[in-house]
């Protein structure tokens, strides 16, 4: 049995494709359609991460929904993050896609600043990302231009702030005692 690479679990003269070079057939398949639809590709524990700009996001995920062979016709998950006030791009915001006919996976992630944390809507893509773009601006503030109903969906409208943020009180903005 050949000697397993502790941090990969894979055979030690075994490459990864972000060690040799090569972007995974889907990434490879995005930057020749359009190459400045991405910025960085990221190959990591077996997932593959496409970095796009905020500006061509809704061209990048309606060509990975329609195109033969990578028919990305599911969202499974968009969701902020948050990387901290002292980091800049401080906003990330994810799209996880699936293929619910040719089973396989792909993340996409925008970067934001904090100061214009606005990207596209993808509603036009996929309705689904109706709810988890409400979910991401009610917990994170991102913007989502072009957003049919972009309001809060899980704290009070008249809620102060947005409390996945790193700089958020643990305890909110209102005063409390603690007697």
């Amino acid at each position: 049995m050949e000697p397993q690479n502790p941090q990969t679990n894979q055979p030690e003269n075994e490459l990864t494709s972000s060690e040799t070079g090569t972007p995974s057939p889907i990434a490879a398949a995005l930057q020749r359609e359009h190459p400045e639809w991405t910025s960085e590709v990221i190959e990591a524990l077996g997932e593959t991460t496409i970095v796009v700009p905020r500006e061509h996001i809704v061209d990048a995920c309606a060509f990975l929904k329609t195109a033969p062979g990578l028919e990305f016709n599911f969202l499974s998950d968009l969701c902020g993050f948050d990387r901290g006030p002292e980091e800049e791009p401080r906003f990330e915001v994810n799209y996880h896609l699936f293929s619910t006919t040719k089973f396989h996976r792909v993340r996409l992630k925008v970067v934001l600043n904090e100061d214009d944390a606005h990207v596209p809507s993808v509603t036009g893509v996929w309705r689904t990302a109706n709810w988890h773009e409400r979910e991401t601006y009610d917990l994170f503030g991102v913007i989502f231009d072009n957003h049919p109903d972009l309001r809060r969906i899980l704290l009070p409208d008249d809620w102060q702030g947005h409390a996945l943020r790193k700089d958020f009180p643990l305890r909110g903005y209102e005063p409390y005692s603690l007697e």
